[in-house]
């Protein structure tokens, strides 16, 4: 039962913030209150610990309540409470696939940023590792959906940062993955790498990344580390080889001139040739410090006459047929 002292709030008092309906689940049991916004004031709609029914979601819809309002000391448990049960609502055919699309990439870029700006210090966890692999999971089975790539591809985010970059080169990379015939636990695998592929640069000066002129010589031998950077700071996490793979090798190419290790045409794994391609489409089709953002077909162009001797051609072809047959080659 909820006190008397939580059952309305003054507009100013501890703040809020405010989320789609759709983002409370029915049946399933929030650590936070939900409320509703009248005049200046937040009016106790569900308690902590209380169960958001179908009968709370249904008088929210006809009364056409679009947002209510959680408390913003209770936004870490909300965001995890999102996360865990984000699988009823994107696998939901009654929500219409363009809403379900931007919570998608909503949720999977605040996933991120936790991991990516905090900065951990030398490695990342176990915790980290099942907060990633539970997203992940019910991200591929949402991936695997008819239009999901159009759908999110108009949330994709394009100004770089390095969190929603990973995002858009999982998106990428598991919609690629899937036409080979990958079964969903090797496109989760596959996905997990490719979310973290770059986690290498929490351990990169901030200045060198953010760096708005060209890198000197020094600053170039520094970011190449980062896949090497990256492994070793999963080393605590359960990783399938196919996603270290991808964190360690996803600067290599297919001529053999690239890092760390040099590998050359069919020594570099297939998954690991996808998140090459779709890590450089991305980027350059971002706007990053030092440079700005690229049209796509003018990307793909660029990506054709410049780099055939690195790329796998053939993967490359699906690739651009993936995003035509999303919509996306024109945005």
């Amino acid at each position: 039962m909820a006190s008397t002292a939580e059952m309305s709030a003054p507009s100013g008092e501890g703040g809020f913030f405010s989320v789609s309906p759709l983002m409370i689940f029915p049946s399933v049991m929030g650590s936070f209150s939900v409320y509703l916004r009248q005049g200046s004031e937040y009016v106790l709609y569900t308690g902590a610990e209380e169960v958001f029914t179908e009968r709370h979601k249904r008088v929210l819809y006809e009364n056409g309540v679009r947002e209510v309002f959680v408390r913003q000391k209770h936004k870490e448990s909300y965001t995890r409470y999102v996360e865990e049960n984000l699988g009823h609502i994107l696998l939901d055919d009654s929500i219409p696939l363009r809403e379900r699309a931007g919570l998608f990439y909503k949720v999977s870029a605040e996933a991120l940023e936790d991991v990516f700006e905090s900065r951990l210090p030398g490695k990342v966890g176990e915790e980290q590792y099942d907060r990633i692999h539970s997203f992940v999971n019910q991200a591929v089975r949402f991936l695997c959906l008819e239009n999901s790539l159009k759908a999110v591809g108009e949330f994709i985010a394009h100004d770089y940062k390095t969190y929603t970059h990973c995002v858009n080169v999982f998106v990428y990379t598991t919609t690629l993955l899937q036409t080979y015939g990958l079964d969903e636990e090797m496109l989760v695998r596959c996905g997990i790498g490719a979310m973290l592929h770059d986690v290498g640069k929490t351990r990169i000066p901030r200045l060198i990344l953010n760096k708005p002129g060209k890198l000197d010589p020094d600053e170039r031998r520094i970011i190449s580390k980062h896949p090497t950077l990256g492994l070793a700071s999963c080393t605590r996490m359960p990783l399938a080889q196919e996603a270290m793979n991808i964190i360690l090798f996803h600067h290599e190419k297919m001529n053999g001139s690239g890092y760390p290790a040099g590998l050359m045409a069919e020594e570099i794994p297939l998954p690991v040739r996808v998140v090459t391609i779709a890590d450089i489409y991305d980027a350059l089709t971002s706007d990053r410090p030092y440079a700005d953002a690229r049209r796509p077909f003018e990307v793909l162009e660029l990506m054709r006459a410049t780099m055939a001797q690195d790329l796998d051609m053939e993967v490359f072809k699906r690739f651009i047929m993936m995003l035509s047959g999303a919509r996306l080659v024109g945005l």
